[in-house]
C-alpha cells in the first residue's frame, strides 16, 4: 500500500507527481509529548495547515501515515483521542453572523464525526463546552483541540475598526471554552499569522505556550539547508544553491534559518526559475499604508532595532508596522541584543525575494502612476553598470519632477524628510543593485552604499530647506572619510545628493571618483 501525504511537518509534498518527504515528526513528538498548550505563529504558506492536519492524523491513531518516520517506533499508537479541528484558513468572512455560521458548520461537522450532538447549538461556547465534556466521556480518552489560522477572520478585516473588533470577541467567545476544561484536553494547537495579546484575543488561557520564538521548534516549519540539499538532492543537480539560498532562505526565530517551502516547490515545478512566488500570492496593501501613514524612513528596514516585548504581540488599537512585518514574513531576525535586562532583536529582510518585491511595490504605493516608478528602476540598473553619473542624476530629477505638488500635498509627504532618501533606495533595491544603508565604518555610517557590476558608490544625502545646493553632501563623505573602506575597490564613486523641500527635487548632485590618486596634475572626475 502506498503511503499517503501527511503534509509539510513530515513533508510528503507532490512534486511533479511524485512524492517528497522532509521529516518532521521527532520535533511533533517532542511538541505532542512535552506540553500541552501551544501556539505557534508564522507567516502564510509556510505549512501550517499542513502540520495541523498531520497533528490531527498522529492523535487519531493513523498509524499507516507514519510509518518509516521518526516518530513511529516512539508512538502509542493504542491511544486514539477524539479530535476537534477548526480551521479559518478558507474563504473570507466579513461580518460577525458570517464568522458565528462558520464556527457552528464546523462545530456540526466535528460533532457528526465524534458521533456528539449539542443540544444549545445556536450558542458556540455552551457547545464546544458541551462536545469538549460528552467527547471525553464517550471516547475515553482526553480531546485534542487544533485551530488553523485563527486570527485570519480579524486579518481580513483590519482595514475596518469596527468588523475586525467583531471579529475578535467572536474569536474570544470560542476561545475563551477552552480555559475551564482541563481535565478534558490532551492537547491543544492554535496556528495563526499574528500573534494578538492574550488578553485581546484568549480571554485568560494563561497556560497558553507561544513556541513562536522557541529555538527548539525554530525549524518546524520551513525547509533548513540539510534538509533541502538532502530531500531535494535528485532535483538540485543543476542548481546554484548559493543563488537559491540568497533568494529563498534567510527566516530565523531564534534558530536555524529555514526557506519557504512554498517558494522551493514551486521553483522545482515551474522550471527552476527565479520569481516571487510567496509575495505574489498576497501584495501587503494594508503593510503598505502602515509605512506610508507611518512616514517609516525605507532605509531602516534592512536594520530595524525592537524589544522582544514590542515584538511578541500587539491589538488592533496598537499595531506598529514593524511588528506585523515581522509577524507576517517580510522581516526577520538578523541578531539578537541584550538592551539591558531585556532581549532587543534586530530586523531585516528575510531574502532577496521579499527585499526585491517589498521595495518595488512601495515605489508603485508611494508614488501616483504618473511618477513611472516602475520603468525608471529598470533603467538604473543600466545606468549604475555604465557608471553613467549624468545619466542617474537626470534620470532622478525627471522621477521627482514628475510627481504632482498635489500628491505632497494630500499625502502630507512635504513633512517628511526621509520621503526622498526613501525613494531614492527603493528604486536601488528594485532595479536589482546590492544596497547597504546605514553602512557602518570606523568614522560613522554611510547613508548607503551600491555595488554594481565591480563598482561602488557612496551616496550621503541631505535635506535643505532653499532651492539651492550647498554641496555639504559630497563635502561631508570626504571630510569624514567613509569611503576609507572601499578603497581598494577598482571603480569607487562618492556621490553627494542634495533634496530641497522648496522645489521638492534634486537641487545638488556632485560625484567624484575615490579610487584615483589625487595629484594636480590629475584631477578627480567632479561634477557640480
Amino acid at each position: 500500500m502506498k503511503k499517503l501525504p501527511i503534509g509539510l511537518s513530515s513533508l510528503s509534498t507532490i512534486i511533479q507527481g511524485g512524492y517528497t518527504y522532509v521529516d518532521k515528526t521527532a520535533l511533533v513528538h517532542q511538541l505532542a509529548t512535552a506540553g500541552q498548550y501551544y501556539f505557534l505563529s508564522r507567516p502564510r504558506r509556510f505549512g501550517k495547515s499542513l502540520l495541523v492536519d498531520t497533528l490531527k492524523e498522529l492523535f487519531e491513531g493513523n498509524e499507516p501515515l507514519f510509518q518509516g518516520l521518526a516518530i513511529h517506533p516512539q508512538w502509542d499508537w493504542s491511544a486514539r483521542h477524539p479530535v476537534i479541528s477548526i480551521s479559518f484558513a478558507e474563504g473570507l468572512l466579513q461580518s460577525r453572523e458570517q464568522l458565528d455560521n462558520s464556527i457552528r458548520n464546523q462545530l456540526q461537522l466535528n460533532a457528526e464525526k465524534l458521533q456528539l450532538s449539542c443540544a444549545n447549538d445556536r450558542d458556540i461556547a455552551a457547545c464546544l463546552g458541551e462536545m469538549l465534556r460528552t467527547a471525553y466521556t464517550r471516547h475515553n480518552q482526553r480531546v485534542v483541540v487544533l485551530i488553523d489560522e485563527y486570527d485570519k477572520p480579524i486579518l481580513d478585516n483590519l482595514t475596518d475598526a469596527a468588523i475586525a473588533g467583531e471579529m475578535r470577541d467572536g474569536l474570544r467567545n470560542l476561545y475563551s471554552v477552552l480555559k475551564g476544561h482541563d481535565a478534558h484536553l490532551r492537547f491543544v494547537f492554535l496556528t495563526g499569522v499574528s500573534k494578538f495579546s492574550k488578553a485581546s484575543i484568549f480571554s485568560g488561557l494563561n497556560n497558553l505556550k507561544d513556541i513562536t520564538l522557541d529555538p527548539r521548534y525554530a525549524t518546524l516549519c520551513g525547509y533548513t539547508q540539510a534538509e533541502l540539499e538532502h530531500c531535494f538532492a535528485e532535483r538540485l543537480h543543476d542548481v546554484d544553491l548559493p543563488k537559491l539560498k540568497q533568494w529563498y532562505n534567510g527566516y530565523q526565530w531564534l534558530g536555524e534559518g529555514v526557506y519557504n517551502p512554498f517558494d522551493i516547490l514551486l521553483f522545482l515545478d515551474t522550471g527552476k526559475s527565479y520569481r516571487s512566488y510567496w509575495f505574489e500570492t498576497g501584495t501587503p496593501t494594508f503593510l503598505l499604508k502602515l509605512l506610508k501613514d507611518g512616514q517609516y524612513y525605507l532605509p531602516e528596514l534592512e536594520q530595524f532595532a525592537v524589544q522582544e516585548t514590542r515584538l511578541g504581540s500587539f491589538d488592533m488599537d496598537d499595531m506598529p508596522a514593524e511588528v506585523l512585518l515581522f509577524q507576517t514574513g517580510y522581516l526577520t531576525i538578523h541578531e539578537t541584543l541584550q538592551m539591558g535586562n531585556q532581549l532587543g532583536f534586530i530586523l531585516g529582510y528575510p531574502n532577496l525575494e521579499v527585499k526585491l518585491s517589498l521595495n518595488t511595490h512601495l515605489l508603485s504605493y508611494l508614488t501616483p502612476p504618473v511618477s513611472r516608478a516602475a520603468q525608471i528602476s529598470l533603467q538604473l540598473y543600466r545606468l549604475l553598470a555604465k557608471t553613467d553619473m549624468e545619466g542617474l542624476r537626470d534620470t532622478f530629477k525627471r522621477f521627482f519632477a514628475g510627481i504632482p505638488h498635489d500628491w505632497y500635498r494630500n499625502n502630507h509627504l512635504d513633512q517628511y524628510e526621509g520621503y526622498y532618501a526613501s525613494l531614492f533606495y527603493a528604486h536601488m533595491v528594485a532595479c536589482g543593485a546590492n544596497t547597504i544603508p546605514e553602512d557602518v565604518t570606523s568614522v560613522g555610517q554611510i547613508d548607503l552604499t551600491v555595488m554594481v557590476e565591480g563598482s561602488v558608490f557612496v551616496f550621503e544625502f541631505k535635506v535643505v530647506n532653499t532651492d539651492r545646493a550647498d554641496g555639504s553632501a559630497l563635502a561631508q563623505i570626504k571630510a569624514k572619510g567613509y569611503a576609507d573602506k572601499y578603497r581598494e575597490e577598482q571603480a569607487l564613486w562618492l556621490v553627494g545628493v542634495e533634496f530641497s523641500k522648496q522645489t521638492r527635487n534634486i537641487v545638488g548632485f556632485e560625484w567624484e571618483r575615490g579610487d584615483l590618486a589625487v595629484t594636480d596634475a590629475s584631477p578627480p572626475d567632479r561634477v557640480h
